[in-house]
C-alpha cells in the first residue's frame, strides 16, 4: 500500500455519474508488475487502461550494485591468486591490503520516472535503457605460504 497512490474523479455526465480512477504502482518485481496488469485487463476489459511503465533505479539499488561489484571483483582477484599459487606449489594466504582502485558505472536511469521522452520506445528498449552496469577494478596483496609452512603446522 505505501507503493501506491489512487486518485479519484467523479463526475455527473446527463443523470448518470462517472468515476474515474488512476492507480499508480511501484514494483520491484517485473513479473508481478506484468500479472497485476493481466489480472486488471482480465477483469475490467476495456473500461481499464495501462500505461506504459517508467523503469528507474533507486539509490539504493544503485548502491547494493555497486558493493556486489566490488565483492564479485575481490572474490575474482582471491580466485586468480590461488591458481597462480597453485600452479607454483604454493598456498594463498590471509589477504593483507584490498584496495579499490577504480569504479565504473554506465546506463541506467536512477529517478528517471519522470521522463516523457520514453513514451515512443518499446518495452524491450526501455528495459535496456535502464538497465545499468557496473564494473570494479581492485588491487590486492595476499599473503602467500610456502610448502614449508605447511609441513611444519601439520607436525
Amino acid at each position: 500500500e505505501e507503493n501506491m497512490t489512487v486518485t479519484e474523479d467523479f463526475s455527473r455526465v446527463e443523470n448518470t455519474y462517472q468515476m474515474e480512477a488512476e492507480v499508480c504502482i511501484i514494483f520491484s518485481d517485473f513479473r508481478k508488475m506484468q500479472n497485476v496488469c493481466n489480472l486488471l485487463i482480465e477483469k475490467l476489459g476495456t473500461s481499464v487502461t495501462i500505461n506504459p511503465p517508467h523503469f528507474y533505479h533507486t539509490p539504493e539499488a544503485i548502491d547494493t550494485l555497486r558493493r556486489q561489484v566490488c565483492v564479485t571483483a575481490v572474490g575474482n582477484t582471491r580466485r586468480k591468486a590461488q591458481e597462480v599459487c597453485q600452479l607454483f606449489g604454493q598456498a594463498l594466504g590471509k589477504p593483507l591490503l584490498i584496495k579499490e582502485e577504480e569504479m565504473k558505472e554506465w546506463g541506467g536511469h536512477i529517478d528517471s520516472h519522470l521522463s516523457h521522452s520514453a513514451d515512443s520506445q518499446t518495452l524491450q528498449e526501455r528495459i535496456q535503457n535502464a538497465t545499468a552496469y557496473a564494473s570494479c577494478r581492485v588491487f590486492a596483496v595476499f599473503e602467500i605460504k610456502g610448502k614449508e609452512n605447511r609441513r611444519n603446522k601439520l607436525l
